[in-house]
């Protein structure tokens, strides 16, 4: 696999491997500003479709401790519903392969560090793939009259409930490798040199808000509706500043290898 590297690569670590140029498509595909814009596309589609779906469908559908009102509203909404099923696996989707990306972008700073980054991400995106089978089945029971006929309206009603609890609290589970997912990023766009230092700060910071936002909604629910609003400030920073770098600037053009597409061959 080849690794691409800084131009101070070759001035610093004399015992590399001699460069050697590309091929005009190798280079083209490998190239760091390439990399960073398909990662930056992949990130703002989990932005789309997890917006969507966590953001808008699931808060309407849910009302924690009131059977009767999420049945209603996922009955009452049942496309709806099956939409957000769909964007939660298209989120789960591009959030690894922008996570894939962002491996080949930054692996050369410590592989390590990326591998972690890649494996949180695929733990999230297995969480919240799961959850959104709770949603769904949740969706049938509400809709598919035979389950009123078997447990009653009340017992129905419950079922639902009972599902999509598992999916809500699955989804602040999921938050746990959301959040330590940032941490290994911020490291790496850190001492890459490709990013803002101060992105990487943030992203950091970002991880530590996840951390103790999903803490606080465990441990102290009243509490962790009061300060909800102070921890998701890092995490939106953080993350719309990095979809936006991505997307726009790339990353820093001092930092980019040679025009040639060379790169150290391991």
């Amino acid at each position: 696999m080849t690794d691409i590297a800084p131009p101070t690569a070759s001035l610093t670590a004399p015992s590399a491997t001699r460069r050697e140029p590309l091929s005009k498509n190798e280079s083209t595909v490998t190239s760091p500003k390439r990399l960073a814009r398909i990662a930056g596309a992949f990130y703002l589609l989990v932005g789309i479709f997890g917006g969507f779906a966590e953001g808008f469908v699931d808060p309407k559908m849910y009302v924690a401790g009131d059977a009767a009102a999420t049945a209603e509203n996922v009955f009452a909404n049942s496309g709806l519903v099956r939409m957000a099923v769909v964007a939660h696996l298209l989120d789960g989707a591009f959030f690894v392969l922008a996570a894939m990306a962002l491996y080949l972008l930054l692996d050369y700073v410590h592989k390590n560090a990326a591998r972690w980054m890649v494996l949180l991400v695929a733990l999230a995106t297995g969480i919240i793939c799961l959850n959104a089978v709770f949603q769904f089945e949740g969706m049938q029971v509400a809709t598919n009259s035979s389950y009123a006929a078997a447990f009653g309206t009340a017992g129905s009603n419950a079922l639902v409930l009972l599902l999509l609890d598992m999916q809500h609290y699955g989804t602040l589970i999921a938050q746990v490798f959301f959040g330590l997912w940032l941490a290994p990023l911020g490291y790496l766009a850190y001492k890459s040199g490709l990013f803002p230092k101060a992105l990487g700060v943030v992203l950091v910071a970002a991880a530590v808000s996840y951390l103790l936002d999903l803490l606080a909604a465990f441990l102290a629910p009243d509490f962790a509706k009061q300060i909800h609003p102070f921890l998701i400030i890092a995490p939106l920073i953080g993350e719309i500043w990095m979809v936006l770098y991505l997307l726009v600037k790339g990353v820093r053009a001092t930092e980019l290898a040679p025009a040639d597409g060379a790169v150290i061959q391991s």
